[in-house]
Formats: structure tokens, sequence, C-alpha cells
């Protein structure tokens, strides 16, 4: 048998206040705490031992069942939800699950491949000394991971320009290198040296990336992408034509 005392109350009250206390229903109650129960306005409830052990094993049972299942992940394709997340699946936007062969991780890996490329590059670029290229290397990283950023948020790429010049531009200067920078087209070859052939390799990755993105329905994207790889043809044709140097 319990005694339920007004310094019990208001233990209790202080720590959390209470509309309601269940106690069981042989606890005796205190002259005192019966008048700090009314002052307070709240309702006693008794119940036996045996709905006290129901309630308990009913709550226990929720908590495990809340603890149990607090899934991670939801699988894009059949809507579930999973605790972990398999080894032949990714992360598409938050939570949200993919087989890595999906389009857009696809896509993300390939421009991720493609950023590595100019990195690399720049490497090159910084141990000749040549800090033009490196700054120009850098703005083309950066529009890149701009477009890895309107992919993943789904937004929209609006401006499209490179070097101070706007995309009209660098497509007249692409297509017409000896109009703008008295070199004929670039047939590459291994003579060029290193830098120049590497930022062959960047081009020609961008093309890769940009095949990838169709299949992203983005049309933005591919134009972007599109620009890209003629800006660095740009860059090619500069270095190409001492511009570089200067």
């Amino acid at each position: 048998m319990k005694v339920l005392t007004e310094a019990q109350l208001r233990a209790e009250y202080n720590q959390k206040k209470m509309e309601s206390l269940i106690v069981k229903s042989d606890t005796i109650i205190t002259p005192s705490a019966k008048e700090f129960l009314n002052s307070k306005k709240i309702e006693l409830v008794f119940k036996s031992q045996e709905e006290l052990k129901d309630e308990n094993r009913e709550n226990e049972g929720k908590e495990l069942k809340e603890a149990k299942f607090n899934p991670k992940y939801r699988c894009k394709y059949t809507g579930g939800y999973l605790e972990e997340k398999p080894e032949n699946m990714t992360q598409l936007y938050g939570n949200e699950l993919v087989f890595k062969d999906h389009e857009s991780i696809i896509f993300r890996g390939k421009l991720d491949s493609l950023q590595s490329k100019i990195l690399e590059i720049q490497v090159l670029s910084y141990k000749d000394k040549n800090n033009k290229v490196v700054d120009d290397l850098e703005e083309i990283l950066n529009f890149i991971r701009n477009i890895l950023k309107c992919e993943v948020i789904d937004e929209k790429i609006e401006d499209i320009s490179f070097f101070g010049m706007k995309e009209e531009e660098i497509r007249e200067i692409s297509h017409n290198p000896k109009v703008h920078l008295g070199i004929d087209h670039i047939l590459p070859n291994y003579k060029m040296g290193e830098i120049l052939i590497g930022l062959n390799s960047i081009r020609s990755n961008i093309r890769e990336v940009e095949i990838v993105s169709i299949s992203l329905k983005r049309d933005d994207i591919t134009k972007a992408l599109n620009r890209l790889s003629s800006s660095v043809y740009v860059m090619m044709c500069r270095y190409l034509s001492g511009y570089y140097n200067k």
C-alpha cells in the first residue's frame, strides 16, 4: 500500500505540469495532498494493479515498435522504406534511394570525373607558372559545380558566359578561330605538350557528359555543356596562339 503526500506531488508537479494523475486503487492520499490536487485542479484517477500492468505493457510495446522501425531511407521505385542503404543503391535527393545506374547518378559521376581532370591540368599549369590558364580553368570548374547544383535542386541554368564573354561570342570564336585568333582549327597531336593535350581531354570529357545529360531531359544542362566544350576549345586555340603567354 502506497501513501501519496503533498511533498511527492509538488516534486512531480515541478518537473512536469500535469492535468491528471494515475495511482493504484489502494493508494492512501494525505489531506494536504488532496488540497494540493484541488488547488492545481489535477484529476486523480485510480486504477487497479492489473490495469496498470496492462497499460505499461501496451506503452512498452509502442515504444519498442517505434524504436525498431525508424527508417532512414525511402526507395524511389517501390515507395517503401529502408533502415539500411543497400550497396547497389545511393541517395538521389534527400533520403530517396535509387540504383547506382540511375541516369542522374551516372551523370553526377561523369561530372565528378570531369572535375578531377580539370584539377589535374590546373596542377600542370600551376607548375608551368601559367596562372592565366589556372584561372580560366577555375572558372570552368565553378561552372561545372553550378551545373551539378542545378541538377540536384532542379534549378534551371540561366546565365551562360565564360571569360567575360557571352555564349554567342564563345560560339563565334570556336567556329572561326582563324578570324579571331589567327590560327586554324586544331588537330591535336602529342607535340603540342601536356597542357594543351590536357585541355583537349577536358573538352572530350565534357562531350561525354553532354551525351549522358540527354537522358535527364534537361535541355538547359545539355546546352550549358555544349557551350562549355566550346569554351575549352577556345582555351585550346588561345593557348596555341600564345594568348596565355602574354
